[in-house]
């Protein structure tokens, strides 16, 4: 809804700055989208009278005297089709500013001197959509007693502030400017006063001409007016503009009265012309499946019964509530006019709307609602408006059918369910200025009273609702206000939640990029790079076998994803993901699956490219292996890697059981190269990790340990061992030794060759001991290498080199 500042203040005595009406509106339960004011930007525009027009030869231009209130006519080069002598015009001045921040400047167009510029209202940021359809390829053409050299906004009320309100469904009594007016009335505490017509009828009764029959439920109410020897012209300039700051396209004067009344009353109305009628009675009914209208916008509308329609002589010529038709439109030759007011059903309004893409003024406000009290006033100020500004006579009386509401909604409430709602203290005194600065009729005493709610004021039929007027009017920001009770529980993450991300943060600074894949596959992909397959969890209705059992595992699901990325040139792929598994254990049927929080990734590809300094290196195992530790290092939890064979899908030579407090979680390694040329993907190394175990065995954050002041003592040993031994198990076995001491075991060596015989490797590793309270002797170092060599070489029978 466009609300104009300048009409409202004649409707309220209101002086307050538009913006502090829109914040004020906002707080008090109206929202305000923005206020805006049209000549915002625009500068240097006057009146001018063009006193000789003439064309310039072998163009389209014409060269214009014009006079702009100066000692001197201004030459002036124009280009529209309706410019003339005679005329009054916009004209924009060297230095002016119009749309867009465009500066006019003095020049030269073929050769011919042009003084400044005639504005359409396009050139002013007007949009076409509401420019008069005579001005709308050509220049504005103002009234004849615009007085030349005055600024053109008072001309056209581009001085106005135009406030945008977003109407809620159940303010629907703000979609009008009256509406508005008792609302801003209520808030500021002024008087509302609307301007009378007096509505003169000649001795020629309506009742002569038609007849209203109603024969729809949907419609409880339809009235009519007919005026005669109406002159169809344009509109006075004032209604003009008065549509245009509104959003509508002035049509003609018949026609811009209707929407002068849809926007003063909140109601809609239509105007026929009465001599295209093929009988005498109107007859608003539902429409029959297959009946069609072509309406005003041109297009043809397919009826169904849901609808509701006019008719004349059982043609539908419009549709109840939403748009009139052609057939009977007004137009220029138009001189007896019939005047629609009526009541439609919102839902049905509604629906028809919607189902014709057909949203207009008229339906949005019978889907919300009108105020039913006004139904007749608005009628016969529109029939009143139409004798003076189409010089028409309002023959006498309405005809009318069906029933107006005429019982007023009265609510009884108490002063305490008030302050009880509230949290307030107010008097029986307070409450009736509110209801008293609302319009409101109060009656009853200081404990219990009765509110007689009037018509326009639709919204309220319960006592929640009036004491919702109650706390906007007597403010908001008056509302006391407490801090709540303690004892409420604080908000904190889960330790799932946690683990969830500080293990997709690790990730993350691994270079990995995170997915989301399908929980649901097929069955094959369901059970493949899983430990311990269980029963499969069917889907009962599955749109298709790719998407009919829940996963068992994640990889499958990443290796679709690669395939994918590596399909469309995207070679280099590191991603993971970290969702749900379900394992069932039990009767599938009759059984909920358990779902178990994994983590999984897959690498393939480069690690980095090549240029002119490095090779290129290609992901591999222990890249892979490396992401695992940073994880579980992070965790600070300590994982064993045992070499498998086990899993059907993976390379048997080069895969990992991960195990955490001797519990398989997980896995680690290459993809089996034909699992993989089944996916039509290269070298690719995954691995999926149980956090649901993860988290069960996760130990309280380290508390801070002071860094010793003692240096640390390195030794470095060499041995020869069989093949076969793995670096876990060696040190494993130093380990087991238990010295305190010892820090760190660092493998920096692995050797076979012509030197070492058949069977056998050697390994170095680097030993690092440290004390945090005292120096480490060499002695001690000594019998702890004593210590630890006499260990390996009984337990792996390895040989000291």
């Amino acid at each position: 809804m466009l609300v104009s500042y300048k009409w409202l203040k004649e409707l309220v005595d209101v002086t307050v700055d538009p913006s502090e009406l829109a914040e004020k509106m906002s707080t008090t339960g109206i929202e305000v989208e923005g206020v805006e004011s049209p000549s915002e930007g625009l500068s240097k525009l006057v009146v001018g009278h063009v006193v000789s027009c003439q064309p310039v030869p072998e163009t389209h231009l014409n060269l214009c005297q014009v006079d702009t209130g100066d000692d001197d006519l201004r030459q002036i080069v124009c280009g529209a089709p309706n410019v003339k002598e005679g005329i009054k015009v916009i004209v924009a001045l060297p230095g002016a500013r119009i749309a867009d921040n465009y500066k006019i400047k003095k020049g030269k167009i073929r050769g011919l001197e042009s003084l400044g510029m005639i504005c359409s209202l396009q050139e002013l940021g007007l949009s076409d959509s509401i420019i008069p359809k005579e001005f709308s390829d050509g220049i504005q053409i103002l009234p004849e007693d615009a007085i030349p050299g005055e600024s053109i906004f008072p001309y056209l009320d581009l001085d106005d502030e135009i406030i945008e309100l977003a109407i809620t469904p159940n303010r629907a009594d703000a979609l009008s400017m009256r509406g508005v007016a008792y609302e801003v009335a209520a808030i500021y505490d002024k008087k509302v006063h609307f301007p009378s017509k007096t509505l003169k009828e000649v001795d020629k009764k309506a009742h002569d001409l038609i007849e209203v029959t109603i024969e729809s439920e949907k419609v409880p109410f339809y009235a009519s007016r007919i005026v005669e020897n109406v002159t169809v012209k344009p509109s006075p300039q004032w209604l003009q503009n008065l549509l245009m700051n509104a959003g509508i396209r002035p049509i003609n004067n018949v026609v811009d009265v209707t929407n002068y009344i849809l926007l003063y009353f909140g109601q809609p109305m239509h105007a026929f012309d009465y001599d295209k009628f093929e009988a005498k009675v109107i007859k608003p009914r539902d429409a029959r499946e297959g009946e069609s209208l072509v309406t005003l916008d041109g297009e043809e509308r397919q009826l169904t019964s849901e609808d509701v329609v006019i008719t004349i002589a059982d043609k539908p010529v419009a549709v109840a509530g939403v748009m009139g038709g052609q057939s009977t439109e007004i137009d220029e030759q138009s001189k007896t006019v019939v005047l629609e007011a009526a009541l439609f059903n919102g839902k049905s309004v509604r629906k028809t709307s919607s189902r014709l893409n057909l949203r207009s003024e008229s339906s949005s406000r019978f889907e919300k609602g009108i105020n039913t009290d006004t139904v007749l006033e608005a009628l016969d100020y529109a029939a009143a408006l139409l004798t003076e500004l189409a010089d028409g006579q309002v023959l006498s009386g309405i005809i009318s059918d069906g029933k107006l509401p005429d019982q007023d909604v009265k609510v009884s409430l108490s002063l305490d369910y008030v302050n009880v709602r509230l949290g307030t203290q107010l008097t029986y005194a307070d409450i009736e200025k509110v209801f008293q600065q609302l319009g409101f009729d109060i009656e009853g005493n200081d404990q219990h009273f009765t509110v007689t709610v009037p018509k326009r004021r639709w919204d309220i039929s319960i006592q929640a609702d009036l004491v919702e007027e109650i706390a906007r009017i007597y403010g908001y920001d008056n509302l006391p206000t407490t801090l709540p009770e303690a004892g409420g529980t604080a908000g904190a993450l889960t330790k799932a939640q946690q683990l969830k991300r500080q293990v997709r943060r690790i990730a993350e600074g691994t270079g990995l990029t995170e997915i989301i894949s399908y929980a649901l596959t097929t069955p094959e992909k369901a059970t493949a790079f899983t430990v311990k397959p269980s029963h499969l969890t069917e889907l009962m209705w599955s749109m298709s076998v790719e998407r009919s059992v829940l996963r068992q595992n994640m990889v499958s699901g990443m290796l679709d994803t690669v395939a994918y990325n590596v399909a469309r040139k995207h070679k280099n792929v590191a991603i993971y993901e970290i969702g749900k598994v379900f394992e069932q254990e039990h009767n599938p049927k009759e059984d909920l699956p358990n779902e178990l929080t994994h983590f999984a990734f897959a690498l393939t590809g480069l690690i980095s490219e090549k240029d002119f300094q490095t090779s290129a290196i290609a992901v591999d195992f222990f890249y892979a292996k490396g992401i695992v530790e940073a994880l579980f290092d992070k965790l600070q939890l300590s994982v064993t890697f045992t070499p498998s064979s086990e899993l059907a899908d993976m390379h048997p030579g080069r895969t990992a059981l991960i195990q955490l407090d001797n519990q398989i979680i997980g896995f680690i390694g290459q993809v089996h190269p034909q699992t993989a040329k089944a996916y039509d993907i290269a070298e690719t190394y995954v691995a999926e990790i149980d956090l649901t175990a993860v988290e069960n065995t996760l130990r309280p954050a380290k508390t801070f340990e002071e860094i010793t002041k003692y240096p640390s003592v390195s030794r470095d040993i060499a041995l020869l061992i069989d093949q076969e031994i793995s670096h876990q198990d060696i040190t494993t076995v130093i380990h087991e030794v238990g010295i305190n001491s010892l820090n760190s075991i660092k493998l920096f060596d692995i050797y076979q060759g012509q030197s070492i015989e058949n069977g056998k490797k050697s390994v170095a590793y680097s030993l690092t001991f440290q004390k945090s309270d005292s120096n480490l002797t060499d002695e001690e170092v000594a019998r702890y290498m004593g210590k630890i060599t006499k260990a390996l070489s009984e337990k792996l029978n390895a040989q000291i080199r």
